[in-house]
């Protein structure tokens, strides 16, 4: 069961076993129109599809964090946003909780690694049916909420 929270709500009072991590909505406008794509990331260990997120590195800044694991994960450098709902889910029998923003992407180029293995930049409603976890697809309306493209 996952939960999503506004980014706006005090949260929750966390115990020391709740997983942090942080992660973007990375979005880029598209080269062959006046819309926009969505970064997804496939994870081979998961085989799964997903927004780039990380857990924090301790006492890390969570936007920090956030644009670390971008970079890392994508290859690219992006320029952070408003922030998007916060989402907490149970993983390998912890919670956790993941801090998002939306992010677009300004500069850099993929290039394949242990973590993540293939990229895909998405028209929203295609990226929606891509992403494999349910609560990764209200991510994807949050930020066209934030931009105003809702």
């Amino acid at each position: 069961m996952s939960t999503a929270r506004n980014p706006d709500e005090a949260p929750d009072a966390l115990d020391a076993t709740t997983v942090q991590a942080a992660g973007c909505v990375l979005w880029r406008r598209a080269p062959t129109d006046d819309g926009l794509e969505v970064c997804l990331v496939h994870r081979p260990k998961y085989d799964d599809w997903s927004h780039p997120k990380g857990k924090l590195k301790r006492d890390e800044d969570p936007l920090a964090g956030a644009l670390r694991e971008v970079e890392e994960e994508t290859g690219h450098r992006a320029d952070p946003g408003a922030p998007l709902p916060t989402v907490d889910y149970e993983a390998n029998g912890r919670p956790k909780r993941v801090r998002y923003w939306a992010a677009e992407a300004v500069s850099g180029a993929f290039t394949p690694n242990d973590e993540v293995d293939r990229l895909l930049w998405l028209p929203p409603p295609a990226a929606r049916l891509r992403l494999t976890q349910p609560r990764d697809r209200t991510l994807v309306d949050a930020l066209l909420q934030v931009l105003h493209l809702a």
